[in-house]
């Protein structure tokens, strides 16, 4: 069954629905990936094992002129086109109103999982240029030819476009979390090789990295910063000092200075503060064992 009319839902919903996200990321062009049911949704935000019975898309692009202000939908057995238009198109564009575009999918008839969808689900994802026109082109030509269409054909056109633009997003995703990764290794790795040196700071490693202290910041955001990640390290690494029975002869004040500690009071108030025993009697614990 096609319709092409109205939405068959109240406007004050359409608002919610269409053109509003806890990041404001539809707003702000990104795609926007829920899940369907309370349920579904909470474990694509957690992690859990409930199925979504339904995938839904939202982008906001180009759409084409003759879209009514009530919007168009297309309604089939597995999936939903709904456009919204929001106002005119940006100048330098293809000709047309700029618009929001929820494509919803039966999460049954996609050959990806749900679970490999978790990268996506509820969190702006950036869509580059050519996906967008890919996606705002295929909407346009569907809207504009769909009474026309076999509405079988045309519905597993419409799988198949929401499949493209989620493998899509879903592998530039993953590679920029690989780059995240990477960068937060090396950023680890020079770390570790200039623990003794005091003077290291997250200046030091972002300019070491060539990258802003800013972007240092993102790659440790589990809200310690680099600071305290600096201090955790030099803790873990003079706790395997004072526990190697090869360096039992080694005063507590070159553990401190090998571990890049300004003095041997301030490595005892630190590690204390850390483990809640002071160097010497971790030392005499860990030896005794």
């Amino acid at each position: 069954m096609m319709d092409a009319g109205t939405p068959d839902f109240p406007a004050d919903r359409r608002e919610t629905d269409m053109r509003e996200d806890p990041e404001d990321g539809v707003s702000r062009g990104f795609l926007v990936v829920r899940a369907s049911g309370a349920a579904a949704a909470s474990a694509a935000i957690l992690g859990g094992q409930v199925p979504a019975r339904e995938i839904q898309l939202l982008l906001r692009c180009t759409v084409p002129r003759a879209v009514a202000e009530s919007g168009a939908r297309l309604t089939f057995a597995d999936c939903t086109l709904h456009v919204q238009a929001v106002g005119p198109g940006p100048e330098g564009e293809t000709p047309g109103r700029r618009g929001v575009v929820m494509l919803t999918v039966s999460a049954a008839k996609l050959s990806i999982s749900f679970e490999e969808l978790h990268p996506l689900m509820f969190r702006p994802v950036e869509v580059d240029a050519a996906l967008r026109a890919l996606f705002a082109g295929a909407v346009a030509h569907v809207l504009a030819a769909g009474p026309m269409l076999d509405p079988h054909g045309l519905a597993h056109h419409l799988l198949g476009l929401a499949e493209l633009v989620l493998r899509s997003a879903l592998r530039v995703e993953l590679d920029r979390v690989d780059a995240l990764a990477s960068r937060r290794r090396d950023a680890l790795r020079y770390l570790r090789e200039h623990l003794g040196d005091p003077a290291l700071s997250a200046d030091r490693v972002a300019d070491a990295l060539y990258i802003s202290r800013c972007r240092l910041y993102q790659l440790f955001d589990d809200g310690h910063g680099v600071s305290e990640r600096i201090k955790g390290l030099r803790v873990e690494r003079s706790k395997t000092l004072l526990a190697d029975p090869a360096k039992a002869g080694r005063g507590i004040g070159e553990i401190a200075k090998d571990c890049g500690f300004t003095s041997a009071a301030h490595f005892s108030r630190t590690f204390r503060k850390a483990t809640g025993k002071t160097p010497r009697e971790f030392r005499e614990q860990e030896l005794a064992r």
